[in-house]
């Protein structure tokens, strides 16, 4: 559709020396290439785009494709490309299809100007020839001239040797708006931008000294409402049969509109097309330059801004209302920062980008952060429905010297992630020592991955004995990762998977390694310990959890009944964790509630739902330990009501572990009983217990 809808309008505009049915065609094989031309720039980024600038070299074959054409070119595929399916989300495309848009435009240019200047010197013979036989068969030559002159779509000139204009055709008549009548005995330097004079003077000079044969160059002409035309002139000089300087020919093609078209095509370039605001490729090279510039005792403020909840705008009313709420954004960021040294970008999605140059009257970051969710919060209505948002905001307050803007552009980042953790229409700051944490711990969270290919990530066992019988009741499944000095334990193996997206992977992993094992401790030492393993929430509501258990357990043989599978309970506010553990339990899995705090909303979850245990967070041991939390143990029966064990997390000394026998739990884990293990040296924890 867009490709006949491209021939149509082309073929409305100019005219094609082929049929409809061929263009047609010809547009489809075009279009096509476009295609694969924005792909390929999405997927490498920026660089050289030959395929689109060849492109705009087989338009200008296609014959007689004008400005005209061009320009309709510009204005269906603007529009089109972006509305195709393959093109979304059209935020991300918007940059490649405005790239390979103006890669068309150059080859279209450059084709059209090969064109032109071949035209201009067939046509200069053609004229030089004319003119020598002008002497001799004055009107045939006189006729031939006003043929070619009529008929040209370029303007052509003859000029005297003393620079007078002589005769001159109506098209570039049109160009400067004067009539064929009123340019005939002009100056030509007159008309001639008194920039561009010296230029085209010199450029005459040597024609008459026989320095060169022509010459061709940009100029600027004045026309006659005082506008200027850029045109590109083709000059040479005719000579009589004494080859005595006779007259100039000027031959003028007019680029105006060409020009005007590139530069609104440089302009889209570095803009974001639904707003208008700089993109982030302007907005990094403005950076790179106000950071040189910047006041050494103020220095500038970058905010990077993310739109909160604007997801739940688009999901429920529409792409299109969500393009005008980025919009409406856009205009209120202008509004309160009118009065500073700014500038607003738009990034990808809806994420904005503020850079301001501080001075002694720049309001501070929190009342800045302030006013802009105060003007955001004022209800904008759309379709008759308010909607108002805000904003997660990092900043970066006087970057120091000699960063780089992509270290600015980082720093920020990192802040607005910290402050989106906080919760929506927070800010935070970057902060140098927290940063340097971050990216500790995110270079952990990068090379875990490597590790556990490696075996230094391996399945470590924790006893879970019983607090009456002081028994061997359980084996809790944890993680380890063995860096020498620097050991991680599971809490943080968890944590950096979870960070680094390897939690998945990694749990299922750790689960078949658990039940094989004590599947094998089964077979040898007829243990019939049950095994624990903790979730975490991604885990937890994870679609594919349910075939991942069967699958470990059909693996390794492990009945469902010694596994139990324990999730955070504040996870299961979520339907998908709950249809997990639902339809787990119904598989014959134990289930447990882990981190439970034995408030009235765990136990409501515990009473609910297929629960055969729950661990006791370790904090609420800690708090016990400490005296802070007696009336605990008035708790733990209700939980037992409820048809669910109490187990009990973080034990840490024998008066603990009686504490809470005598609480009512079942068993317990931690220190006091030992730390975890590497499986070939797990052993019977009673002996610490006596």
């Amino acid at each position: 559709m867009l490709a006949r809808k491209w021939s149509y309008l082309l073929s409305s505009a100019v005219a094609v020396a082929l049929s409809r049915t061929d263009l047609d065609r010809e547009l489809r094989d075009r279009l096509d290439d476009l295609c694969a031309a924005v792909h390929a720039r999405a997927s490498s980024g920026p660089s050289v785009n030959p395929a689109g600038e060849q492109i705009g070299e087989q338009l200008v074959a296609l014959g007689y494709v004008t400005e005209d054409g061009l320009r309709a070119t510009l204005g269906v595929l603007g529009k089109g490309l972006l509305g195709l399916s393959e093109f979304q989300p059209a935020e991300r495309y918007a940059e490649p299809v405005v790239a390979v848009l103006g890669a068309l435009s150059s080859g279209f240019l450059a084709a059209s100007r090969r064109a032109v200047f071949e035209q201009q010197e067939s046509m200069q013979l053609s004229l030089l020839k004319a003119v020598r036989d002008a002497q001799w068969h004055l009107r045939e030559s006189e006729a031939r001239f006003e043929e070619v002159a009529t008929s040209s779509a370029s303007g052509i000139l003859v000029v005297d040797p003393e620079g007078r204009i002589r005769r001159a055709n109506a098209a570039i008549g049109e160009i400067l708006g004067y009539s064929t009548e009123e340019l005939t005995g002009f100056a030509l330097l007159d008309l001639v931008h008194p920039a561009s004079v010296r230029a085209l003077g010199d450029a005459m000079r040597s024609l008459l000294d026989g320095e060169r044969e022509r010459v061709r160059q940009p100029q600027r002409l004045l026309r006659k409402d005082g506008d200027v035309a850029r045109i590109t002139v083709a000059l040479s000089l005719l000579r009589g049969a004494d080859d005595r300087p006779g007259h100039f020919v000027a031959v003028v093609e007019d680029g105006t509109e060409l020009m005007l078209l590139q530069s609104e095509l440089r302009r889209q370039a570095l803009h974001d097309v639904l707003t208008g605001l700089p993109n982030r490729q302007y907005f990094t090279t403005y950076l790179e330059s106000a950071l040189r510039r910047a006041d050494p005792v103020r220095g500038i403020s970058v905010f990077h801004l993310d739109v909160d909840a604007f997801g739940m705008v688009g999901n429920s009313l529409g792409r299109p209302t969500g393009e005008r709420l980025l919009r409406h954004v856009a205009q209120r960021l202008k509004a309160v920062l009118a009065r500073e040294k700014a500038m607003i970008a738009r990034f990808d999605g809806d994420e904005f980008a503020v850079l301001v140059e501080n001075t002694a009257t720049t309001p501070d970051v929190a009342a800045t952060v302030a006013e802009i969710n105060r003007e955001l919060a004022e209800p904008v209505y759309f379709d008759d429905r308010g909607l108002a948002v805000s904003v997660s905001t990092g900043v970066v307050r006087r970057p120091p010297p000699g960063w780089e803007p992509a270290e600015v552009m980082r720093a920020a980042e990192q802040a607005l992630r910290r402050a989106k953790a906080s919760g929506r229409g927070q800010w935070a700051l970057f902060d140098e020592r927290q940063d340097a944490e971050e990216r500790r711990v995110d270079a952990l969270a990068v090379a875990m991955p490597g590790a556990w290919e490696q075996g230094e990530v391996d399945v470590r066992y924790q006893p879970l004995v019983g607090l009456a019988e002081r028994a061997l009741a359980g084996v809790v499944a944890t993680l380890h990762w063995d860096r020498g000095d620097d050991p991680v334990d599971h809490a943080g193996c968890v944590a950096l998977a979870e960070r680094s997206g390897l939690i998945l992977p990694l749990g299922e992993w750790q689960l078949s390694t658990a039940c094989g094992q004590v599947r094998w401790w089964g077979r040898r030492a007829g243990s019939a310990a049950p095994l624990h393993v903790s979730l975490t929430r991604n885990q937890s509501r994870d679609g594919d959890l349910v075939r991942r258990v069967r699958r470990v357990l059909d693996g390794t043989g492990l009945p469902p009944a010694r596994l139990t599978i324990g999730m955070p309970v504040g996870v299961l506010a979520e339907s998908d964790a709950v249809d997990n553990l639902t339809v787990l339990a119904e598989l014959g899995v134990a289930t447990s509630l882990d981190d439970f705090g034995l408030g009235p909303d765990d136990l409501a979850v515990a009473a609910e739902l297929p629960i055969r245990s729950v661990r006791v967070a370790g904090r609420l041991v800690a708090r016990q330990a400490a005296g802070q939390a007696d009336h605990l143990a008035d708790l733990v029966p209700l939980v037992a009501r409820a048809g669910a064990r109490v187990l009990v997390d973080g034990l840490a000394t024998r008066e603990q572990a009686e504490w809470w026998r005598a609480a009512g739990a079942v068993a317990g884990t931690g220190p006091f009983f030992g730390d975890p293990l590497p499986a070939g040296a797990f052993h019977d924890p009673i002996e610490w217990y006596d």
